[in-house]
């Protein structure tokens, strides 16, 4: 025999997950970016983890891998691997990303290294790694690697 605090139990239960399963089924409509961004969040996470598997990769002018770079190229790799397409060069690649605070930079953004307050003056770009610091592909001589911001003259872009 069923007592009746088993039943009003069971209601809940079931009244708990038909509340869950409503949710699911209706906010999706009413929010239809949060997809999307979850999409591009997942792809940034994706051309990081490829820039960071380039580790050691030689610095090449005017390379885009597979086995040697320039920063543009760099990320231009990076974000292709992941799905997203990026203009060639830093600048371009500047002026194609959505522009963003210090603040509300996240793993995967771009960070562009500027002399100026052009977006011509953009003359480098890494992918935001964290804690400060990018991976990118240096300058000649040098390989892809992870290294600590060195300047405040740095914008960032999130890809979209």
């Amino acid at each position: 025999m069923t007592t009746p605090n088993r039943v009003s139990t069971r209601l809940t239960r079931i009244g708990a997950a038909s509340v869950l399963t409503a949710a699911v089924v209706a906010v999706p409509p009413l929010l239809p970016h949060t997809a999307q961004r979850a999409e591009a969040a997942t792809q940034a996470a994706k051309a990081l983890g490829v820039a960071a598997s380039k580790k050691g990769s030689p610095y090449q002018w005017g390379a885009a891998g597979p086995s040697r770079f320039d920063c543009s190229g760099l990320t231009l790799y990076s974000f292709k691997r992941a799905g997203k397409t990026l203009p060639r060069t830093a600048a371009a690649q500047y002026g194609s990303t959505k522009h963003i605070s210090a603040g509300s930079r996240r793993v995967g953004d771009l960070v562009f290294f500027h002399s100026g307050s052009a977006s011509s003056s953009v003359y480098h770009v890494g992918i935001y790694a964290g804690d400060g610091r990018i991976w990118h592909a240096p300058k000649t001589g040098a390989r892809v690697r992870l290294e600590k911001i060195w300047t405040g003259g740095v914008w960032y872009g999130r890809v979209g």
